[in-house]
């Protein structure tokens, strides 16, 4: 009896988005192919917004397996999911949530020659949820020369209050390290602007940093509250649909 009455309203899933925004932008984000690029506290509230929201197709890319540190954060760590990698756990959250999603799930760690080759595919939005400099510039510098849309994810570590979390351009940012650097990186291959951030505008608490060297990599662990990384990646994924369906 549950499986005829799931059949019967399985269509009718995603009736209050069609209520909100119309048929015509469903099919928009139904037909768009979205590639998330780290799956941690921000890429997770990223993929699961965007599942919900109807996007079609989703690539994801991450090499970590679910910790016990992650479950203060992300959506998709429980004490079950230990151990697991992250790709292949929100593969089977999405299908459960919608089935007609095409998912592939790369556990890579994106570095050197995998980001252009990886870019060659035709994404309609990248969304840049990792949380190390130099795969981050890169990214963003290869999504750059091959004209794909982008929009990047700063620090939502040290920080208390949703209220300050902006979308701006990357030339804006202030009391963000890593925006810092990562602005610094990419002075040195010719972007200064005209790329999409979420940042927050409240200063990071020094005392929630075990390391302060910024420029070195993931040298630095930064203590967290459950909802700043999801206000991030809720920021992120309501960027990426409103840039889907607004009118050409």
């Amino acid at each position: 009896m549950q499986g005829e009455f799931l059949e019967a309203y399985s269509s009718r899933w995603d009736e209050r988005t069609r209520l909100l925004i119309g048929d015509e932008a469903v099919e928009r984000i139904r037909q768009a192919h979205i590639l998330v690029v780290g799956l941690g506290g921000v890429g997770s509230a990223v993929v699961e917004s965007l599942c919900r929201a109807g996007v079609g197709r989703l690539t994801l890319v991450d090499m970590d397996t679910i910790h016990l540190t992650n479950l203060n954060r992300q959506l998709i760590a429980t004490r079950d999911h230990v151990g697991i990698l992250k790709v292949n756990a929100w593969k089977d959250r999405i299908h459960q949530i919608n089935p007609t999603c095409e998912v592939e799930a790369l556990p890579w760690l994106l570095k050197d020659e995998k980001i252009p080759n990886l870019l060659e595919l035709p994404f309609d939005f990248i969304a840049d949820c990792i949380d190390t400099l130099a795969p981050k510039a890169f990214l963003i510098y290869h999504a750059v020369q091959r004209h794909r849309k982008i929009i990047s994810s700063l620090g939502s570590g040290g920080r208390l209050d949703p209220a300050s979390v902006r979308i701006g351009d990357i030339s804006e940012t202030s009391h963000d390290r890593l925006g810092y650097y990562l602005r610094k990186r990419l002075h040195k291959l010719g972007i200064y602007q005209g790329i999409p951030v979420v940042y927050s505008a409240e200063p990071i608490r020094l005392s929630a940093i075990k390391s302060k060297d910024f420029s070195k990599e993931k040298q630095s662990t930064v203590g967290t509250i459950s909802y700043m990384p999801m206000v991030f990646g809720l920021f992120m994924s309501s960027y990426i649909i409103r840039q889907l369906i607004a009118s050409n």
